[in-house]
């Protein structure tokens, strides 16, 4: 069991950091000291525990990161609750559907989402309050919540006469063992799987980055990944929070360009992102110099390499804005080419490994110990193991034990025992192999996912589910492209095709329409960039699946 309480770490850092930035809002200019949060968690709590919240209940959560997410996040964890963030970029339908698989209590929601959500569908909530400015914005028959929020200003005044202090931060004691965290890694009825996060999965994430300094006190962070997604949540924020750190979320789509100004101003000194964004950044950034011809002709005279080298570092290092200790990559694999050239220029990079059944963090070696292709080095509180012959040199799935495991699937117990065995480890589902020295070498995924462009999880299953539903679909495979777009391969019903004695132009038309409907009803995130007609049956495993490695290669 980890040794620093879950709890104990908001407490601490509030107390010590009282006159510290905390969080800043990017697009508002909006900043909140620790103090600062401490009384708006302060606000919170008094309103849990005057409507009669329990411990344990839960707290669903969806909306833009910012000082309101975060201070939600804390409230809720710290009074005992448990913690249900939702993606932003998730469907209405699935929305409703994880506020009810989650048995929430209490849903906070940004304004805009809340236009999109339909409260008779998530009949058993009690309240819904706005991440605006925690009003409530509907409660359940009966209830008289709204009546209690809006006298909680005076309530508040009433209880702290004097101002709420650093004295008064006092969390209830919560042990490492309990459940404080349902992350979905999807939304949709038949994938439901909310993993199971302990006091204990968190605080080994947060102790990691405490000890090995990944952020220090005073240091600043730019926050541009999904606070709702484990990585950027263990990191960009909990980690953040708990040494005193100051966040600045950019509340809005990494765009190369967005990007590039706020590292100008933020000046981070850590950096966490996805290879889809650095890999965007290096493609505005170096590949237009690395084209030109002087710049050819400079890299092939040994003399005048290393200097050529040393001046594209710097320019890049610069458009991260030029003060950051290192930069850590997760969430899939980053290509190949980048990142060979990162490791000749003597970029400060780093690879690590996770998955949100490890609140994510599972290997990682800081960027001057990092061996080029790995994904670092297995935490301390880990334990790897390779299902092969020889794990050094025979590929085999990569199986993960110990104190970052979490407790398994919310009301899914199938799901959870394909996963976890008796004794403690899991399956990874990714295949790979280990060296001497602990660190892990993906070396291919046998799990479907694929990584959005802000580092969401998208399952393919889910949205060929959908697709086949669709008119004149027999069914479907959803493959990315090079640009990191989705395309859908179909294999059309062509008994209906002929019997409706539809021609080849028309069904093109209405795949094109099915294609536009599909969209309708998916993330943005998960938007089909196009149709194609595939014209076989999909090869497949004796258990149905589609072998998906056989045509990973349709579209190069």
């Amino acid at each position: 069991m980890i040794k620093e309480n879950f709890i104990r770490l908001f407490e601490s850092s509030i107390r010590d950091n009282w006159e510290l930035p905390a969080f800043t809002d990017y697009i508002e200019e909006h900043t909140l000291t620790y103090g600062e949060v401490g009384t708006e968690v302060a606000k919170l709590h008094l309103l849990f525990d005057t409507i009669g919240i329990d411990q344990g209940a839960k707290i669903s959560l969806i909306g833009k990161n910012g000082t309101s997410w975060c201070v939600t996040y804390i409230a809720a964890v710290t009074y005992g609750a448990v913690i249900v963030p939702i993606l932003q970029d998730f469907n209405p339908n699935d929305v409703h559907h994880i506020v009810n698989h989650s048995d929430s209590t209490l849903l906070f929601v940004s304004d805009n989402i809340w236009e999109t959500l339909e409260e008779e569908k998530m009949d058993e909530l009690r309240a819904v309050f706005s991440l605006n400015d925690f009003r409530c914005l509907h409660q359940k028959d009966g209830e008289t919540i709204q009546k209690v929020t809006k006298a909680l200003p005076k309530t508040f005044e009433k209880r702290y006469p004097d101002g709420f202090t650093a004295a008064e931060v006092l969390y209830p004691t919560i042990p490492n063992s309990e459940l404080v965290c349902i992350s979905y890694t999807s939304g949709t009825t038949g994938f439901s799987k909310g993993v199971m996060l302990t006091a204990n999965n968190l605080a080994g994430n947060i102790s990691f980055g405490i000890t090995t300094e990944l952020l220090r006190k005073g240091d600043r962070a730019l926050a541009f990944l999904p606070l709702a997604h484990a990585y950027g949540c263990a990191f960009d924020f909990l980690t953040s929070f708990c040494v005193g750190a100051h966040t600045t979320y950019l509340g809005k789509i990494p765009s190369p360009k967005i990007l590039l100004k706020a590292f100008a101003e933020v000046k981070p000194t850590v950096i966490f992102t996805v290879p889809l964004i650095i890999e965007k950044i290096y493609r505005k950034q170096i590949q237009p110099l690395l084209n030109s011809r002087s710049m050819r002709w400079a890299l092939s005279v040994p003399v005048i390499d290393n200097t050529i080298l040393g001046t594209i570092r710097k320019k890049l290092s610069t458009a991260f804005g030029g003060e950051f200790k290192e930069v850590i990559i997760g969430g899939a694999p980053l290509n190949p080419e980048v990142e060979e050239f990162f490791h000749r220029i003597g970029f400060k990079f780093t690879v690590g490994y996770g998955m949100t059944e490890c609140a994510p963090l599972i290997s990682y070696a800081p960027w001057d110990q990092f061996k080029l292709t790995s994904v670092g080095k297995i935490l301390p509180v880990m334990d790897v193991k390779i299902m092969s012959n020889d794990p050094y040199t025979e590929v085999g799935e990569i199986m993960i034990r110990g104190e970052h495991v979490m407790k398994g699937y919310y009301k899914n117990e199938e799901a959870t025992k394909a996963v976890l065995e008796e004794d403690g480890w899991m399956h990874t589902g990714d295949m790979g192999t280990i060296d001497k020295d602990g660190y892990i070498y993906i070396r291919g995924r046998n799990k479907s996912m694929l990584l959005g462009p802000s580092g969401q999880n998208i399952y393919p299953e889910e949205i060929e589910a959908k697709l086949n539903n669709m008119p004149f679909v027999m069914e479907s495979l959803i493959i990315e492209n090079a640009d990191n777009k989705l395309v859908a391969f179909v294999y059309p019903d062509y008994d209906a095709v002929d019997e409706a004695s539809i021609s080849e132009t028309e069904l093109q038309l209405i795949m094109e329409e099915n294609r536009k409907n599909l969209n309708k009803i998916v993330a943005a995130y998960e938007n089909v960039v196009a149709v194609q007609l595939y014209p076989n049956e999909f090869e497949k495993t004796p258990k149905k699946s589609i072998k998906r490695y056989l045509y990973s290669n349709l579209l190069k």
